[in-house]
């Protein structure tokens, strides 16, 4: 029996890609850059915000600075957005409702920067009592490097052959094989089906309450 669920947040938990987008575009065009439609935005996420910017400037613009100019235009405007248009997924809330019942300990492993990833967790499942909520941070590689992960073991005191790990992309199946933890692979977020089976995870699945079959 896994003792121990950690979830990845953008398009495992919640899906906020509009959000995402609507913001990135935001910045872009303050700072004079074309934007891209929202469905873009599925493949330019994953490996935190720097990175999604990256994606978005044009070819010949991916600067360093440009990346700074995008950011400082981002923050704001996406903390006072990022629940415009963001929500669950079907059976998410009532997934971790299930889950906290049976006294299974919860967190999440994000790349999102960590103040809009405990923003986010608290606006939407005021309820559930997350052991733990990271997101990324200054000085700590995101993912797929396994430090994230390792962090919440040691927090939890629970080891690697009682956790699982859920996600939606081939960052999260590569987080799970660095971390060496069982992994369950989730088809509704923003990533195809074909991209996590490449990592040959234990499980892929299609709707939220068949994850508490692992269990």
């Amino acid at each position: 029996m896994k003792q121990l669920v950690i979830f990845d947040l953008d398009g495992t938990l919640l899906n906020t890609i509009a959000d995402l987008a609507v913001s990135t575009n935001y910045a872009l065009s303050q700072n004079g850059f074309p934007t891209h439609e929202t469905a873009a935005y599925n493949f330019f996420v994953g490996n935190g915000i720097n990175k999604l910017f990256e994606r978005a400037l044009p070819d010949g613009e991916k600067t360093e600075e440009n990346i700074r100019l995008i950011r400082a235009s981002f923050l704001p405007y996406y903390d006072k957005h990022h629940t415009d248009y963001s929500s669950p997924y079907p059976g998410i809330p009532e997934l971790l409702a299930a889950l906290q019942a049976k006294g299974i300990t919860l967190a999440v492993a994000s790349n999102k920067y960590q103040s809009a990833t405990e923003e986010l967790i608290r606006h939407f499942f005021p309820n559930i009592s997350f052991a733990i909520v990271l997101g990324q941070r200054e000085g700590i590689p995101p993912k797929p490097d396994p430090s994230i992960v390792n962090q919440i073991l040691a927090h939890t005191g629970i080891t690697k052959e009682n956790t699982l790990y859920v996600g939606d992309s081939g960052v999260d199946m590569q987080t799970v094989l660095n971390s060496e933890v069982d992994g369950v692979g989730v088809t509704w977020g923003f990533r195809p089906r074909a991209e996590l089976e490449k990592f040959n995870p234990k499980h892929i699945v299609d709707e939220a309450w068949e994850i508490a079959s692992f269990i």
